[in-house]
């Protein structure tokens, strides 16, 4: 019987608890606009030849008396098509937006189906919508590189009539699998555990941000997202402070949004969950599956604290985390044991990101391929702050639950925390207690709520 990882585990635990609950909480989806002749026959052989040579595409998880168990289909075409040239523009328009989100929202059944699905609408002669769906359990953020680099390549073959100048595939996600649970013996486990105790003694078990409703007493995963750009003059002065202090952007990033969380929730200790590519090993990266694992990141911050001593000290934090990362998250929640409730994640609720790796741009023949913006609905966090590379800075997406903020409390938020990140580089040295996170608007309002000027009475006391 084929292992499961630790993390592949925890999430076939996750559904199996909750259920519907978060049945599309951990889907990876797409929807792509591709401008130009497909050739759906060519592209449905690549998607053959994709999920033969990635196995984890193929897997399934079923339920043997409360254990998981792997088994493996054989390779598959996942593509559906549906042709919504007919219809008007108007009801095309709408047809496509409610076919995208049904794929999105699509919830798999890990036991019976496959884990991977695609569907290509037809628009006209000349323009397509390639939509994409997975289950978070076979892939992660950086099999989705690997994925468009082969399926490009897979394509380009297939329209060409030759062999995949792709080498075979020398292991496979279940190689991974099995080498993680021999690897990880009691020796490896408790070296790793004894760090994680230390550094998450007595952590506080909910970080309390001021939210528009009250807490549900089981989250339901419902969310929404709202980008924003950092510009590139600000980009650029971050990442000089960040040289200057012997540190990387990411690093910075999130000592500036400690601050943030510091100032709107009066709590000097904060924990904030980081994802980790987690691929230490270079046979695995070029496999597709879900090697991610997550890093709790623990702050303690005063007002007096100057800003370059709390990077400082987040600088050794992060640089310790990283020489421990081997033991899966999931395994320090069950041997530490957290104070459970259905209503939060456990250890953190808020997560941090930073995705600065090459982004790889999928090609099929002479097409033009761009991506559609997607309504995300799904938050698997209180709130989780993505920033990304971008041509013209960073991208910071946040996703944040709905059950307990409004749109207008998260576009504040957002434009606190740019407001801020421009204040720490003006003067790095300032207490984190006194920067300014105001916008010129937010200061003058709340200058004339105060009353304004007065002249102070001469009489004492």
């Amino acid at each position: 019987a084929l292992p499961l990882s630790f993390a592949q585990a925890r999430l076939w635990f996750l559904n199996q608890l909750e259920g519907d609950s978060q049945a599309t909480s951990y889907n990876i989806s797409a929807a792509l606009q591709v401008a130009g002749r497909l050739d759906e026959a060519a592209l449905r052989t690549a998607l053959t030849a994709l999920t033969e040579r990635h196995e984890s595409l193929r897997m399934n998880v079923r339920n043997e008396a409360g254990e998981p168990r792997v088994t493996v289909r054989a390779a598959f075409d996942p593509l559906q098509v549906e042709d919504l040239s007919g219809l008007a523009p108007a009801a095309r328009a709408e047809a496509l937006r409610t076919e995208a989100e049904a794929h999105a929202r699509y919830a798999f059944d890990l036991e019976g189906e496959p884990l991977l699905r695609l569907k290509l609408l037809q628009l006209d002669s000349g323009e397509q919508v390639l939509l994409l769906n997975m289950h978070h359990i076979v892939a992660d953020g950086w099999s989705l590189g690997v994925l468009v680099r082969d399926l490009g390549e897979l394509y380009a073959a297939a329209l060409e009539g030759r062999a995949s100048s792709l080498a075979s595939p020398t292991l496979h996600y279940a190689d991974y699998a099995a080498w993680q649970r021999g690897w990880l013996d009691e020796s490896r486990l408790q070296g790793q555990l004894g760090y994680w105790r230390e550094q998450l003694a007595d952590a506080p078990v909910l970080l309390e941000l001021p939210t528009d409703r009250p807490r549900p007493a089981v989250k339901t995963y419902q969310g929404a997202q709202l980008s924003v750009m950092l510009e590139a003059s600000l980009v650029e002065r971050l990442e000089a402070l960040s040289r200057s202090q012997g540190a990387t952007l990411f690093m910075t990033l999130l000592a500036a949004f400690k601050v943030l969380l510091f100032r709107y929730s009066g709590q000097g200790d904060v924990l904030v969950g980081s994802p980790i590519a987690n691929r230490t090993h270079r046979q695995t990266e070029e496999l597709v599956g879900f090697f991610v694992n997550t890093l709790v990141l623990r702050s303690r911050l005063e007002r007096e604290q100057p800003f370059t001593e709390l990077l400082g000290a987040l600088r050794e934090t992060t640089l310790d985390a990283y020489a421990h990362q081997d033991l899966p998250f999931e395994t320090l929640v069950e041997e530490l044991a957290p104070q459970r409730s259905l209503s939060h994640s456990p250890l953190y609720q808020v997560m941090f990101g930073l995705n600065n790796a090459p982004i790889e741009y999928l090609r099929l023949g002479s097409t033009q391929i761009g991506l559609l913006q997607q309504d995300i609905t799904n938050a698997k966090f209180d709130l989780t702050l993505n920033v990304e590379t971008a041509a013209s800075g960073l991208s910071a997406t946040w996703e944040y639950s709905t059950d307990l903020f409004e749109p207008a409390r998260i576009e504040r938020m957002a434009a606190h925390y740019a407001h801020l990140l421009s204040a720490i580089c003006d003067a790095p040295v300032t207490a984190v207690g006194e920067l300014s996170y105001l916008g010129g608007d937010e200061a003058v309002e709340l200058y004339h709520r105060s009353g304004g000027e007065s002249e102070y009475p001469a009489t004492s006391v």
